[in-house]
Parts: C-alpha cells; structure tokens; sequence
C-alpha cells in the first residue's frame, strides 16, 4: 500500500500509453477531519465572508468531490451566485426555500436539494428564529483537478 504523494504527477498527451490495467490503493496520510464545525479548515473564514454566510470546509485530500457544512442565519439569504460544478444540498436542520434559475424549491430537515451546473440560484432560511444547517456535495475538486476550470460567479445584486 503507497501513501499518497504532496504533488501528483502530470500527464500529457505523449503519455497516454502510459494508462494502467490495474489499480492499487493510495492511502492518504489524513482520512479524518475531526469535528469540522469547530475546528476550520484554511481559507474557510474568507470563503464564508465572501458568501454572506458561515461555511465550514470539510478538509480531507478527495481529489473529484468536495463537501461543506452551511448555514443560514434565521431569515438570512445568500447572495445569488451560480458555478460550472453541480451541487447536492442534504438539509439536517431548518426549512427554507432555493431559487433556481425561474423555480422555488421549499426544503426542510430531511430534503436533498440539486443544483444545475451554472443555474443561478440563492438559499433563504424560511424562519425567523431558528438557524438551518446543511452538508453540499459538489465536484468542484475534479474540475480544479482538471485543470483549475471550477467557476463561481456572484450576481453582486
């Protein structure tokens, strides 16, 4: 069994000869990011500043997906914003409503929400005094690992 390397390598088109018949496991040094609301990942302030709502980044080494912990304030919307990955919203708890593109989606504790690539779209928590929390699943890692082309775009509304 290997450990995973810090950087891997990279292939060009000249190496395509070079893809394997077989597989093994490369197990990463890290496989665990304990208690992820409490102990925040890097850049995981800014990234929740620049969004207008808190965001925890789950900080393990997946290479295709990514997956956050989110919530909304009582009565808090996010900015609208739209990205070229798709995205799974898994509500634990709170119920709110999600615009995508023209349709309103009503979720609540329980609900998964999909996401479109590069549909506009904002999350509103529904009540005035309790906060939602949620986990998004999104493969913006494979698009980063493909070359950097993950995109987001705030609407700046």
């Amino acid at each position: 069994m290997k450990t995973a390397s810090a950087q891997p390598a990279s292939h060009g088109s000249s190496d395509f000869w070079r893809v394997g018949s077989k597989t093994e496991v490369v197990l990463p040094a890290r496989l665990h990011h304990p208690d992820v609301l409490a102990i925040q990942a890097a850049g995981a302030a800014k990234f929740s500043a620049e969004r207008k709502h808190p965001v925890h980044i789950v900080d393990l080494p997946t290479k295709t997906l990514n997956m956050t912990i989110g919530g909304l304030l009582p009565s808090q919307t996010t900015s609208r914003h739209r990205h070229n990955y798709e995205t799974v919203i898994y509500v634990i708890e709170g119920k709110g409503i999600t615009t995508i593109e023209d349709r309103t989606v009503e979720w609540q504790a329980g609900d998964a929400v999909y996401i479109p690539v590069w549909a506009w779209h904002h999350h509103t928590n529904a009540s005035a005094s309790e906060n939602c929390l949620y986990i998004a699943c999104e493969n913006a890692a494979l698009l980063q690992n493909l070359g950097g082309i993950a995109l987001r775009e705030e609407a700046g509304d």
